[in-house]
């Protein structure tokens, strides 16, 4: 997608995927640096570990605690700073309201999953003031822990682990239970109804359609994929390092080609 609007932008740039284990992050970063990159994105397991690499963190990257997004820009001194972002909290809120037509604020909303991508979308939830959350993750431990955090943070979100015992407005999925096709659904259906909700959103994008979202449009639940996200989050890494508006069209069609050949 990137490398389609850098196109549409008449761009001369590249983007290019690089394989780096854990324990050779800081080098990357360091090499990207000394190769004058206009900047890099980063996923799973580097999100977290990237915090404590970079000169800077953004309000974004301050907030939600990763870095997805390094921008390296050059300073007064001639020295080359590497300032780090977060787009995929906002990307979540974006492919709500875009998908689901969910505005956020006053919603009541179950989440599955608590690790980084679950954490980071459970702070951005409470920051829009969504009216109650339920946290359930397999280590309860972790949902805790981001209950205690929002708390802290967002006193007037109501926030507790476990399943609801009502309807929600939201079901959203951050685990990555669905990712193969012999995974097991994310939810335990003996303890919540797809029925109980109006809305369930899939962090994962492939398969297009999980077990959850099968089993939700056979509900009659609306229904949406994690594509949206991946898109909106790019477009803003994107004008991080361009300074110029995303072609969100341009990029949404080469990431739909890519991943399920439309």
């Amino acid at each position: 997608m990137h490398n389609a609007a850098f196109a549409a932008l008449g761009l001369n740039w590249r983007y290019l995927a690089f394989e780096v284990d854990p324990k050779n992050l800081r080098a990357a970063i360091e090499g990207a640096r000394t190769m004058n990159f206009a900047g890099l994105n980063l996923t799973v397991p580097h999100k977290l570990l990237a915090v404590d690499m970079v000169d800077e963190l953004d309000a974004s990257a301050k907030t939600w605690g990763a870095v997805n997004t390094i921008q390296f820009v050059p300073d007064a001194a001639g020295k080359t700073r590497a300032i780090g972002f977060n787009t995929d909290a906002d990307a979540i809120v974006s492919s709500l309201r875009e998908e689901l037509q969910i505005e956020l604020r006053g919603k009541k909303v179950l989440l599955l999953g608590a690790g980084g991508a679950g954490r980071t979308a459970a702070l951005k939830l409470a920051a829009e003031n969504v009216a109650e959350l339920f946290l359930v993750n397999r280590t309860a431990s972790k949902a805790q822990a981001i209950a205690g955090e929002i708390k802290n943070q967002f006193p007037s979100v109501k926030v507790s682990v476990g399943y609801p015992k009502a309807a929600v407005d939201l079901l959203l999925n951050a685990t990555s239970l669905g990712l193969k096709a012999e995974d097991a659904s994310p939810l335990d259906e003996r303890q919540f109804s797809l029925k109980q909700t109006a809305a369930v959103y899939d962090m994962i994008y492939q398969p297009a359609e999980t077990r959850l979202l099968a089993a939700a449009r056979a509900a009659g639940v609306k229904t949406a994929n994690g594509i949206g996200m991946l898109v909106h989050q790019g477009a803003k890494a994107l004008e991080i390092w361009t300074g110029r508006p995303a072609p969100v069209a341009v990029m949404r069609r080469a990431v739909e080609g890519s991943v399920y050949g439309v």
